[in-house]
């Protein structure tokens, strides 16, 4: 199939990914073309140019003023009318969204190819607007998780589950483990880095975290206070020295203060064969099992402390199983093939590659 895939444009789809929706999309297009498929992506500048990404605009980032927010609107909405025109023009069969922009959504109409929309985020005001409002019926959605696909059924009914997955070539065990915990992700409020803080010095663990400091003001008032014995910042890690890092500890500390869509960060655990304690908010009961993960109660700190002490005794080749047989990479895109026929079909459609060869 000749498929195009539209990254959203805040960050460069490249190493060191700014999170995990990064990740995926970079995954998406290699392991889609890996399957024999022609693929073109739409991304921001920056992106990894083994990918070969159509670039329209910088990345827009994180804005940090009322002036900001304005001039990335511009430039986002200039960035996808451009991504828009192109795909009227592409030839393409089908076109996979992995944008959180409403653009897309609300012309989709216009466009020759039919389009599956992949929510990876519970919803937001425009996102939300842009899908209940939307005039193309021949679009379909798919969910992340079984719990994400909940959340957004006041908007939505009908979106169909695929999981996520990741590359379990790049995330997988090590030489045994240390005695330390390890928390890694965007350094941001939602993803509660300073709950993991606070039930590591409970639990009496040494905890080491990952990741780009997305949220200046959270990392000065609420991660910075809380540094000191005990704590070690790895930075931004690429994949390779983040496996090694993962691997290398006794437990992930997962810790959502939101609903969780998915947790790549979990599947990434446990492919590196480490179990996981967390708080079951989200999609994180859904991934885990007794086997592989201990959960605490949202927001309790006490409980996820003991959580911690006890992931520390799950055995680490039953995490590995779990992440073989539940986040897998190669399941993930079977499954978006399966959903990219299913669209062609109801909308009696033959692939553009099929009509274009010759009898």
């Amino acid at each position: 199939m000749r498929i195009a895939v539209v990254a959203h444009l805040k960050y460069p789809i490249a190493e060191p990914f700014a999170g995990g929706l990064e990740m995926h999309t970079h995954l998406l297009v290699r392991h889609l073309r890996r399957r024999g498929h022609a693929v073109t992506l739409f991304a921001a500048e920056g992106s990894d140019p083994a990918l070969q990404p159509v670039t329209l605009c910088p990345p827009t980032g994180t804005p940090v003023s009322l002036r900001d927010i304005e001039d990335v609107a511009l430039v986002e909405h200039a960035a996808y009318i451009r991504i828009l025109g192109a795909l009227a023009t592409g030839g393409f069969d089908v076109i996979h969204n992995n944008a959180l922009h409403y653009l897309p959504l609300t012309l989709a109409h216009v466009l020759p190819a039919p389009m599956l929309t992949v929510l990876h985020t519970p919803p937001f005001a425009e996102l939300g607007t842009a899908v209940a409002e939307r005039h193309d019926r021949r679009m379909r959605f798919l969910a992340v998780s079984a719990a994400l696909q909940q959340v957004w059924l006041p908007l939505l009914q009908g979106a169909e589950v695929v999981g996520n997955g990741i590359d379990l070539g790049v995330f997988h065990p090590g030489p045994p483990p240390g005695a330390h915990a390890i928390w890694f992700g965007r350094i941001v409020p939602e993803k509660g880095l300073h709950l993991a803080l606070d039930a590591a010095r409970q639990a009496g663990m040494a905890l080491h975290f990952a990741g780009p400091r997305s949220d200046p003001v959270y990392w000065r008032s609420m991660i910075l206070p809380r540094l000191g014995e005990g704590v070690t910042d790895l930075g931004h890690l690429d994949h390779a020295a983040l496996s090694r890092a993962v691997a290398g500890a006794a437990v992930s500390v997962c810790t959502p203060c939101w609903e969780e869509p998915y947790g790549l960060v979990v599947a990434e655990a446990l492919a590196c064969g480490t179990p996981v304690a967390g708080f079951a908010r989200g999609a994180l009961p859904d991934i885990l099992d007794a086997g592989s993960g201990c959960l605490a109660a949202p927001g309790d700190v006490a409980g996820l402390a003991r959580a911690m002490r006890a992931a520390t005794a799950l055995s680490r080749q039953a995490c590995r199983q779990r992440a073989e047989a539940f986040c897998d990479a190669e399941r993930m895109v079977a499954g978006y093939e399966a959903a990219y026929g299913r669209l062609l079909r109801d909308m009696a459609l033959p692939p553009a590659s099929e009509a274009l060869d010759p009898v």
